[in-house]
């Protein structure tokens, strides 16, 4: 049976959305495994613009939810609107979109806020008994959110120790991964891979997404 996949993006380019690479081999992955997909994004301002050019900070102010639509081709809804029991599993790329729209990892570091629509419908789909993959940094979400829930989940962002401790601190278990493989922690129906954390090129990183959707799949 065709599962129905929820893809969280949190914007459009890597320094201030979701990673093009990563969500593309995450979009391929699924669909070469007949699942359904949604994408889905919060609606709200990006926390900064970034010429992605010139990497240089620009002032005039851009929508998550309207960039993550170049990605998903304009067929994406508001995060906010969605319901967890209309989803069989949710993954999330990663991309600094993901510790700044998402979460405030990037500047709180493990004291960090998830954006609540985010938080909600995570935490509707752990209670559900639905698995969760997550990639590159997008990880922080999930001990924020389940780690401070006393869950303990199992996690990894690679080989990065500080962004490790942070996990650590917001009470997940990190374990070093290789870019290509992946980190499942069946109790919790969490899968993560480190994708550009550690990856040298988007080969390696569709490796770690496809393995990713490989495992989120058959938890659900």
């Amino acid at each position: 049976m065709s599962r129905k996949v929820a893809v969280i993006l949190s914007g459009c380019g890597v320094y201030d959305g979701s990673e093009i690479h990563e969500a593309v081999s995450i979009l391929i992955a699924l669909d070469k495994r007949k699942a359904q997909i949604t994408c889905l994004a919060p609606d709200i301002p990006q926390v900064t613009t970034v010429n992605h050019r010139t990497k240089e900070k620009e002032t005039h102010p851009r929508n998550v939810l309207t960039e993550a639509a170049r990605i998903a081709r304009g067929k994406i809804a508001d995060l906010a609107s969605a319901n967890a029991a209309d989803f069989d599993a949710a993954i999330l790329p990663g991309g600094f979109g993901a510790a700044i729209n998402l979460c405030s990892f990037a500047a709180d570091g493990a004291n960090c806020k998830v954006e609540p629509s985010v938080e909600k419908f995570l935490l509707a789909m752990h209670n559900a008994g639905k698995p969760v993959g997550l990639a590159c940094i997008a990880p922080v979400l999930a001990a924020a959110v389940f780690g401070r829930q006393g869950m303990n989940p199992e996690l990894t962002i690679g080989t990065d120790a500080g962004a490790a401790d942070k996990l650590r601190q917001m009470g997940a278990k990190h374990q070093d991964r290789s870019p290509t493989d992946v980190c499942v922690d069946a109790r919790n129906k969490i899968v993560t891979t480190p994708c550009y954390m550690t990856a040298a090129g988007p080969w390696e990183v569709f490796q770690g997404a496809d393995k990713l959707v490989e495992e989120v799949l058959k938890l659900a």
